[in-house]
Parts: structure tokens; sequence; C-alpha cells
């Protein structure tokens, strides 16, 4: 039993709000068995003199903080700074502790509150692996996703109990296509089976096969793509008290709005207008009614890496059989996702039938993936410059609504899509551009405060990034991955 099960405990702690994030509780590690630990507290609760808090340091430990002593050192360069910060965001194998999934090899966390693997963080984080030569720690971080595909049937938002129920973007064959590009094709013949199971985990190959279920779903004429999704319509154990008060605060049924509210945290988009369908209210959120442009361009390069790996082992069957899904994929993504009136990519509504109206840097995916045409991407890179371009780099959506996957704020992750998009199509000024102001903000910033942070304000560069459920979080992993990448090919601040 996990602690997120021991109800009533559970709800107590988080409902006291006894820890200021409701993270902290979930990551605690009981010190004896759960089942006796619920026993002694439902005897002892009713005691006038009872005091939860003590109660909970008595039986659990916190989440340990690495005591490293480490000192920002602004006199030191950006690059060196994020070459001593590895080893401090290195976690060792692990063995089972609270809800803690033990992974067999040494990895990256991210940093701040998050303190364990994420999955579509590490790919990003990766990045700066491969520029300072960590080709080992790629290659342990690779096999520790293929062992949660091997033993949990998918690859988790991170490896916590508490994630199992969803994923996250998949970015596992950009993972083994980047050990690829250094280690040879052999790789992906290796990782082929966990590709394969990545895939069919995604289509919902394997056990239900209601189309209309799950990541899978059958738009209005009868092609199949995907969306979101978590398996759990209740309160996000890590966010309960935020879960529960935005139910309250909406006029959906509960399971409906936990569902689609644990469905953007699968997103890694968590919170975003995006989601939103008046596109502005977080009590309207509709993730799983959403068909989005750039989980649907990340599945065809799954495709499309499947389709390789076969033919690397003879078996053209199943390879031409991916080269199809992914050429028909491509169609769709151009038949729903892109909208020439306006010369962007969009998500679509499933339920109202039509793309949404919410720009997002979600679009440049299909330049990304060198999915668009020539013509598309230059209409693209004009809403790019016009529209999302700022001080600091691009921004996340045109929309202000608190929540952190929008304006004003701007990440790593997003940067690196949109700079590689418009490379892929000649745009180089622009990506050029876009790079320099973003390796500039982070400059600026660690400049300030020795930090490197999860995200950025870029429309205003003298204040920090805001919104959402906790606050802004340094460490950090994909920031440090992706500003030591584009120090690589575009050099240092100004």
């Amino acid at each position: 039993m996990e602690i997120h099960e021991m109800s009533p405990l559970f709800e107590d702690v988080q409902q006291q709000q006894i820890f200021p994030d409701g993270k902290t509780f979930v990551d605690c590690i009981p010190k004896m068995k759960e089942e006796e630990i619920l026993k002694e507290y439902i005897s002892q609760k009713t005691f006038s003199a009872f005091d939860l808090k003590k109660f909970v340091l008595q039986h659990f430990d916190l989440p340990p903080i690495p005591e490293t002593g480490f000192i920002s050192n602004t006199n030191k360069s950006i690059e060196e700074h994020i070459e001593s910060l590895w080893p401090l965001l290195t976690r060792d194998p692990d063995t089972k502790k609270g809800s803690l999934i033990p992974l067999p090899n040494s990895y990256i966390v991210p940093g701040g509150r998050f303190g364990e693997i994420y999955y579509w963080d590490s790919y990003f984080t990766m990045l700066g692996l491969k520029a300072s030569g960590k080709i080992d720690l790629i290659e342990n971080m690779v096999n520790n996703f293929s062992h949660l595909i091997d033993t949990v049937g998918h690859i988790p938002n991170g490896n916590r109990s508490y994630y199992l129920s969803r994923s996250q973007p998949p970015f596992f064959s950009l993972m083994v296509k980047l050990l690829s590009d250094v280690n040879g094709k052999e790789v992906l013949i290796n990782y082929l089976p966990q590709l394969q199971k990545e895939y069919s985990y995604w289509m919902n190959e394997s056990g239900n096969k209601n189309v209309t279920e799950r990541h899978v779903v059958k738009m209005p004429d009868g092609e199949i793509m995907n969306r979101y999704w978590d398996e759990n319509n209740s309160l996000r154990p890590e966010s309960y008290r935020e879960d529960a008060e935005l139910a309250k605060q909406s006029d959906q049924e509960d399971e409906i709005i936990y569902r689609h509210i644990r469905a953007a945290a699968e997103s890694g988009w968590d919170f975003s207008s995006r989601w939103f369908s008046d596109g502005k209210s977080f009590a309207t959120i509709h993730t799983t009614e959403i068909v989005p442009v750039d989980l649907n361009c990340l599945l065809l390069h799954l495709e499309q890496v499947l389709a390789k790996a076969y033919l690397l082992i003879n078996d053209k069957v199943n390879s031409n059989r991916y080269l199809q899904l992914a050429e028909h994929r491509k169609y769709n993504i151009q038949k729903y996702h892109w909208n020439n009136d306006i010369g962007f990519y969009m998500d679509y509504d499933c339920n109202s039938q039509k793309q949404k109206t919410i720009f997002s840097l979600a679009g440049i995916a299909s330049l990304f993936f060198q999915i668009a045409g020539q013509e598309q991407a230059d209409l693209s890179a004009i809403i790019i410059k016009e529209k999302f371009l700022f001080p600091g780099g691009v921004v996340t959506t045109l929309e202000k609504t608190a929540q952190q996957w929008d304006a004003p704020n701007g990440w790593a992750p997003l940067h690196w899509m949109t700079i590689m998009g418009l490379e892929n199509y000649g745009h180089h000024e622009l990506a050029k551009e876009i790079a320099r102001r973003w390796i500039n903000l982070n400059y600026d910033v660690f400049q300030r405060t020795g930090k490197l942070m999860e995200k950025y304000n870029v429309m205003d560069i003298h204040l920090e990034a805001g919104g959402g459920e906790y606050a802004g979080q340094d460490g950090f992993g994909w920031t440090n991955g992706v500003l030591l990448a584009l120090i690589s090919k575009y050099g240092k601040p100004d």
C-alpha cells in the first residue's frame, strides 16, 4: 500500500496542509509498514492532544535532500557552472523507498522539488550530456526507460508510484536516435523491442481495442489519432488540494475534470490555455477532447524510427507498415492541424470538430519533425517572429492566464524545438536570433542569482517567471541541457 492510498491519513495531511507542497507527503518514506502506521493513526487521531504533523514526522522520513555544500560561483563561465551541476543532479541506482520506483542505473533529475527522473525532461537534459561528452550517462538513462517499459508497460510521468497511471510526451524514440547518432545504428536494433512496446502503449494495441478510449481517438472521417490520457479520474495525490479547489470552481463533474487535469499533466504542459475550452479559465479544462499537434508529431517520429529499425533487421514487412503509418499520420496532421488562413499549426477540438484558436508553440513541432512543407514553414516562421518573439526568446502561448505554460513564460524544450524547426527550413537568422536572446536571458539571470531556472519570463527579462502550482525551481536539468547544446552551436552569450 502506497502513502497516497492511506486514507484517512493521506486526506487529513493534505487537507490540513501540514506541508506547504502537497508533493512532500507522497514522497515521504514510511519508517514501518504502512498498514501499521494507518492502524496507529486511526487509534490516536481522536485524542485531544493529538498533533498530526508530529505524528507524521514520527512515522515518516521526509524526502531526502542531498547535502552537497554547493555554492554557486558566478565568476565561473555558465558552461563551467553546468558541468559542476551534473554530479549534483545525478542519482545512483535506487532501492524501493516509499513511492519511489527503483531504477537500475544512474540518472539525472531536474532539480528543486523534482528529485526523481521525468520522462520528457530527460531528452532535453541528454542534449547537454551529449555536449558534455557524458554518453555513458545518456545510455544509462535510456536503459532506465527501457527497464520501465519492460516492467510497468510504459514510461511513466516519473519514477514514482503515483505517476504510473500516465506517461509524458513520448520522446523515447528521440533518445534512442540521439544515442544511435553517437554509438551507431545497432542502437536502433537493440532497443527495437522497447520502441515497439512504447508504440503499443500509445496506440492501445494491447488490451482494450475500443479506439474511443485511452490515448487513441477516432476522428470525424474515421482516421485514428492520439490524445493525452490518464488511467485514473481522481485527485492527483501530489496536487490534492489544488485539484479539489479547482473542482469546486468548475461546472464539470469531479471525475471528468480530474481526468482532464491528469491528462494535461501527461502532456507536460501543466497547465496552459491550450487545454481550456474558453481559452481563459482553468475550470473549463477539457484535455481529453483535444487532439494535440505536438503529440501526433512525436508519434510520427516513433513510427519512422520503428520503420528504420525493422529495416535494419531486414524485416521489410514491418518496415513498410510503419512507413505507411507515418505517411498516413503526416496526412492527418496536415488535414486536422494546419490552418492555412492563419499560417500555423493548431490543436484540434474533437468536441466542436474544429481547430482550437489558441496559438501555442506546440505548432512548431511540425517544423521540428520536418512534416511541414516549405511554404507552411515560411508562414509559420512569420507567425513566430510577429507573435511569439520577445526580448528573452519565444513565449509559450499568447495568453496571460497565470498558468506557467502561458505568457509571459518561455521554456527550454520549446526553445530547442522552435530553433531547430526553423533551422530545418532555412530560417537561420530567425533561429539564431531566438537562440541568442534565450542564451543571453539564461546568462543574465545566472549573473544576478547564481541559478539556472526551470522557466523564464521572456516578455519582461527583468522579472521572474511565474504562475503554476509551485514556486519557480532551479537546477535545472532541461535548461542546462538545452543551454549547453545551444552554446555549442551558436556560441557564448553576447
